[in-house]
């Protein structure tokens, strides 16, 4: 089991990044949430690997938030993630905030997330739920986008099933 490291008062990115690596990247990683200025120690005492904090190789870089520098790094490809990235990125990202017209709303369930937990591992275990739900929605909008015509078509109380079925199980990440 692989050890992260990152900020503490965990918001936007620093739950979405530990979704991404339990996701795609390491299943049994463990984190640790601690403030900035012990990260290098921490990173020292136990080889975590440190993420979404200053001067970190995973971290903000240039434009792209932590979790568009972890989809790079880690060749995640899935333009599914791709998607998300967009809004992970409107919603971390104070001036970005309108790029992606489901920031504000993640932003702001982040935001009161925040208050709602015990602590930084209960915000992860419990958004991990909120970023399934968005890799779902993303994949979705997808659907509907690429058969668009077919749904259309399709008589009204049918259009559930075959949106599900045209999702093709995939309404949540491996």
């Amino acid at each position: 089991m692989a050890k992260w490291v990152t900020r503490e008062h965990v918001h936007v990115d620093r739950v979405a990044c530990p979704w991404l690596i339990r996701k795609y990247i390491d299943p049994e990683a463990e984190f640790i949430f601690v403030p900035v200025e012990e990260i290098e120690a921490v990173v020292e005492r136990t080889g975590a690997t440190p993420f979404d904090a200053p001067g970190v190789e995973l971290g903000h870089h240039g434009d792209d938030c932590s979790f568009e520098t972890f989809l790079k790094k880690y060749r995640l490809s899935d333009p599914i993630l791709q998607d998300m990235a967009r809004i992970v990125h409107a919603a971390d990202i104070e001036k970005d905030l309108s790029q992606a017209p489901e920031a504000a709303g993640l932003e702001a369930i982040s935001r009161g997330q925040m208050y709602l937990v015990r602590d930084d591992q209960e915000a992860v275990d419990r958004g991990s739920y909120i970023y399934d739900c968005l890799y779902s929605y993303c994949l979705y909008r997808r659907v509907i986008e690429e058969n668009e015509d077919r749904i259309a078509s399709e008589d009204r109380r049918k259009r559930y099933r075959l949106i599900r079925d045209l999702m093709g199980g995939r309404r949540q990440p491996p």
